[in-house]
């Protein structure tokens, strides 16, 4: 059975997946551009590949394809005003710190780094998916900030570790063989 449906509803729903906030960088004559991006996943192990979506109408996307590459920082619950300011929101007088790595720009004091080389693209409705392969990483022990239903928010409690059924396809897919899933 389908139900009708609008943009606004179709948004509301996907609101109620809780993601972390990421801010996608890419630097072109020593200009660092970026975007704040919620649609970030891991795709591979090996080779090791992350994927961002980003709207066909963001500047980003062309400055992407045009340097090959993006980097990834994923913010911490003391970083709204970057997740704001590279959401189009400018935050007047914020200082913008970077750490830079093998050309890469990834914000200073974020959870964690993640440098890529552009792999391939898809069209995806309004949207391209953008797959890149991770070329560095690294993580540091901060609180992420988190995105629910249109607002920022933190984590209440410390988190557990997750029994091995929930663990991501791609971790679930070191232990388990023939597409096997154990619920």
């Amino acid at each position: 059975m389908s139900t009708k449906f609008d943009a606004r509803s179709y948004r509301s729903v996907m609101g109620r997946f809780a993601t972390g906030v990421c801010i996608a960088t890419t630097e072109i004559d020593g200009q660092v551009h970026g975007a704040t991006v919620n649609s970030f996943t891991s795709v591979s192990l090996d080779p090791p590949l992350v994927l961002i979506s980003l709207d066909n109408q963001t500047r980003l996307l062309e400055q992407i394809r045009q340097t090959g590459r993006y980097s990834l920082s994923i913010l911490t619950k003391d970083q709204v005003q970057l997740s704001n300011h590279f959401a189009g929101r400018p935050q007047e007088g914020l200082d913008v710190a970077f750490d830079w790595v093998d050309g890469h720009p990834l914000l200073s004091s974020a959870v964690g780094h993640i440098a890529t080389e552009l792999e391939t693209e898809h069209l995806a409705g309004d949207h391209t998916l953008l797959i890149g392969r991770v070329t560095h990483l690294e993580a540091f022990d901060e609180e992420p900030l988190l995105f629910f239903s249109g607002r920022y928010a933190t984590m209440a409690e410390q988190s557990q570790p997750a029994p091995i059924g929930v663990y991501s396809v791609i971790a679930m897919s070191q232990f388990l063989a023939d597409d096997e899933v154990i619920l």
